[in-house]
């Protein structure tokens, strides 16, 4: 069984604490400074964190509770996503200036494909480098890229020499890159698969190549073919511009925890209002629905059920949002919830996410 590398040019750009950078940038008196976008020391759940807070531990998704404990001086700003999109979108106009080929993961990430690219220039090193210098001139911020032969090492590599830097994996480099890595940092290797990886024995890139196809199929079924091929640097998933939205969510974190259904209806009922508002803006309507609950602990739980139609409807999303509300009881008071529809009708050019405001 032989798979080649395919030999196309991938950059992966990153940009640098893309949250947190714009608030320092748009607020000269908070460079230099530990800052933390959302959340707050009483509440909520920390989006990004600047470099200077990143250095006392505190994380994207820690709680502000925790991340005041780590850093005292912390400073909380609210998250302003209308201006961090009118960012992104000055940057998305500098990757298309290179290519068309351009996938975005979120406002601060995308995949550019310069395989062939406007510029006529061989050299993706270069490129990546042209396209950085531009990001920190016309826009002001700083970005790290990663360059390789697919969007799995281009990815890896974006992160090797972070913040503003970027590293190049040849092709005649990549397997030798990622037999050095631990498996932890395998873009797509989680939390859990990593804990299990390493019960196997298997903590280095090195390892997993080691084991069979046979072995990483009987422990990790059709995930292990997955990991078998991508630790020989083998991943023929392409740049693909236009990404098609699997679904549309929306969710709200509480002021005070909630201890009973009845309290939760209202929030529930605000919430499918703004995900219909969403989803009828663009046209979508959807089978599936799912419900998202993050309980004080930190732990999360989903409920969902599958329509014989679709629904986009407000009054629809809340009754069946409530019904799986009642499904079961709550195991402990809820910190945040959330509707999201999948299974949806349509393929739309652009991924849509519903943010409601952080509440402090």
């Amino acid at each position: 069984m032989t798979e080649s590398i395919p030999q196309r040019k991938i950059i992966h750009v990153d940009m640098d604490a893309f949250y947190a950078s714009v608030e320092q940038m748009d607020h000269p008196e908070l460079k230099g400074k530990p800052l933390a976008v959302g959340g707050s020391e009483v509440r909520g759940v920390v989006s990004a964190a600047s470099y200077e807070a990143r250095k006392f531990g505190v994380r994207s998704a820690m709680s502000g509770i925790q991340a005041k404990r780590l850093c005292p001086d912390l400073i909380f700003v609210r998250p302003r996503f209308d201006r961090y999109k009118e960012i992104s979108k000055k940057i998305r106009k500098i990757f298309h200036d290179y290519t068309d080929l351009v996938e975005p993961l979120s406002l601060d990430e995308a995949y550019l494909d310069v395989t062939e690219n406007k510029k006529g220039n061989p050299s993706a090193t270069l490129l990546a480098q042209e396209i950085r210098q531009r990001i920190f001139e016309e826009v002001g911020l700083t970005a790290s890229a990663g360059i390789s032969v697919n969007k799995f090492v281009a990815k890896i590599a974006s992160d090797y020499n972070k913040p503003n830097g970027q590293k190049t994996i040849n092709p005649e480099d990549v397997e030798t890159f990622l037999e050095g890595l631990d498996v932890k940092k395998f873009y797509g290797i989680g939390k859990v698969t990593t804990e299990k990886m390493y019960q196997l024995g298997i903590y280095t890139g090195l390892d997993l190549k080691s084991k069979s196809l046979e072995f990483l199929e009987s422990h990790f079924s059709k995930s292990g073919r997955h990991y078998y091929f991508l630790v020989r640097g083998i991943s023929n998933s392409q740049v693909k511009p236009n990404r098609t939205t699997k679904s549309v969510a929306a969710e709200h974190t509480f002021n005070t925890n909630l201890t009973s259904e009845i309290f939760m209806e209202e929030k529930l009922n605000r919430i499918a209002k703004e995900l219909s508002k969403r989803l009828q803006k663009h046209k979508i309507s959807g089978k599936t629905i799912t419900l998202k609950i993050k309980y004080s602990d930190f732990t999360q739980q989903t409920r969902s059920k599958t329509l014989p139609y679709f629904i986009s409807d407000s009054g629809l999303l809340f009754e069946n949002a409530k019904e799986l509300l009642y499904q079961e009881k709550m195991k402990d008071s809820v910190r945040l919830l959330g509707i999201s529809l999948s299974n949806l009708n349509t393929e739309i050019k652009k991924t849509v996410v519903v943010q409601l405001r952080f509440e402090f």
